[in-house]
């Protein structure tokens, strides 16, 4: 009998030893099992500054991301700033010198497609384990070497994400919706930013429900300091006027022409207020601004700055203004309107599904219908008439930024998005699984 109790309390002693070899050498292989690689694809850094804060907010989450971007030739500090690094694929000299446009896109272009030809071939060697889409900006020019490309990576085991930052093209109506149905359709997971632009994407395209995840956008140079503030006021006349600004990308779609019809309307009141544009874009767009101004009678009350503005200078701006206006026609992200959240500025925007999902009429902006000229004209006439509820307003509002806390809960959404696809993924392709499993050796980075 004792020797049966002996050799069972061997036998257990043995069997929970084995347990800890186990338990230890899986720890072990934990340990240096690699991180989870992600290739950020915005080649020609269209939406740089949103590249910018989404990678660093990454890489305080474990994740280890390659921002697949060329230097970005309007702020050639952008990612440095955000003590991110750019990994185009094998050339990156365009954004570093200033040239006619012509001849820059001519030349970003060349220099894209040679870069697509080196990360397919680096990505044979080690493919990453999700290749993250911002933009694709030759699908829209209806040359499709970006889906070959995304097709090329899905090839070699590589799970698809897509972030949705415009539905489609702005300003192109259905041209290119086949184009992206297919970019959609080929997605593991699909980002969008707003319930409306989910519930557009399910109606429109087709795509599943449980392959849309709603991330929010998050706030924009939020850390940034305006040094030239008192010199932008002084030069808008005073500090006595009360400033509206209007500031972004200007493209149709932004509805300048609704504005300055409606900024027609405030002057007649006789408030003392002055409207700043301040934005760039097409010549011929920009142009056809500057003559209507001048056909309205509103040099005076309306000032048209169009360049492209540093950051410093484009908060400046903000931080002279009392009120900041977005008076879109559509809109599926507005990175500006993230911006002028967290400036604590009074907002005016129209009441677009994107915009009432963010601001609530009332309590932390006033909002109005596009193209309703009277009412745009009584939101602002009521702010520049009213400083505290100018001020009750803007403090609301701040509060929905969050500022370095909203990306990082950007971060660890978009990451629990990455580990679902990859684990899906990998149920799809059991092979790759395998060959992931049997191995606890880092992969070389790409």
């Amino acid at each position: 009998m004792a020797e049966y109790v002996f050799s069972k309390t061997i036998r257990l002693q043995l069997a929970g030893a084995a347990e800890n070899r186990l338990e230890s050498r899986a720890e072990a292989c934990a340990e240096v099992t690699p991180r989870l690689r992600v290739f950020m694809m915005d080649l020609l850094s269209v939406v740089a500054y949103y590249d910018a804060y989404l990678c660093q907010a990454l890489q305080a989450e474990n994740i280890s991301v390659t921002l697949g971007a060329i230097t970005y030739h309007l702020d050639s500090s952008c990612f440095g700033r955000r003590s991110v690094s750019n990994d185009p694929g094998l050339l990156d000299f365009v954004g570093r010198f200033k040239l006619p446009k012509i001849i820059r896109q001519t030349l970003k272009v060349l220099e894209m497609i040679i870069n697509i030809l080196a990360l397919a071939l680096r990505f044979i060697l080690s493919p990453p384990d999700v290749v993250h889409v911002q933009y694709l900006p030759m699908l829209e020019r209806h040359v499709p070497i970006e889906l070959w490309f995304l097709r090329h990576c899905r090839h070699l085991g590589s799970a698809l994400v897509c972030t949705v930052h415009d539905i489609l093209p702005h300003d192109s109506g259905q041209a290119h919706a086949q184009s992206f149905q297919r970019v959609y359709g080929m997605m593991d997971a699909v980002i969008c930013h707003s319930d409306a632009a989910k519930e557009q994407l399910i109606a429109g395209f087709n795509i599943e429900r449980e392959r849309i995840w709603v991330i929010p956008h998050g706030p924009l140079f939020f850390e940034g300091s305006g040094a030239h503030m008192p010199a932008v006021r002084s030069r808008l006349d005073g500090v006595s006027d009360v400033i509206v600004l209007c500031q972004g990308w200007i493209r149709p779609y932004k509805g300048i022409d609704f504005l300055l019809d409606s900024w027609q309307e405030v002057q007649r009141s006789g408030a003392k207020a002055k409207l700043v544009i301040a934005g760039n874009g097409d010549p011929s767009l920009l142009n056809a601004i500057r003559e209507r101004v001048c056909s309205l009678g509103m040099e005076d009350s309306v000032e048209l700055c169009f360049r492209f503005q540093s950051v410093e200078e484009m908060l400046s701006y903000y931080q002279a203004a009392d009120i900041v206006v977005y008076p879109y026609k559509a809109i599926t992200t507005s990175g500006a309107l993230m911006t002028g959240i967290s400036q604590r500025k009074a907002i005016v925007a129209t009441s677009l599904p994107l915009f009432r999902e963010v601001l609530q009429h009332g309590k932390n902006a006033l909002l109005c219908n596009y193209g309703d000229t009277a009412q745009l004209a009584s939101a602002l006439l009521s702010l520049i008439s009213d400083p505290m509820l100018r001020s009750r307003l803007a403090n609301e509002a701040v509060t929905l930024s969050r500022d370095a806390d909203a990306w990082q809960q950007i971060a660890a959404q978009t990451k629990s998005c990455y580990f679902s696809v990859r684990s899906d993924f990998r149920k799809r392709s059991p092979h790759r699984a395998r060959e992931a499993r049997g191995s606890c050796c880092r992969m070389p980075e790409f």
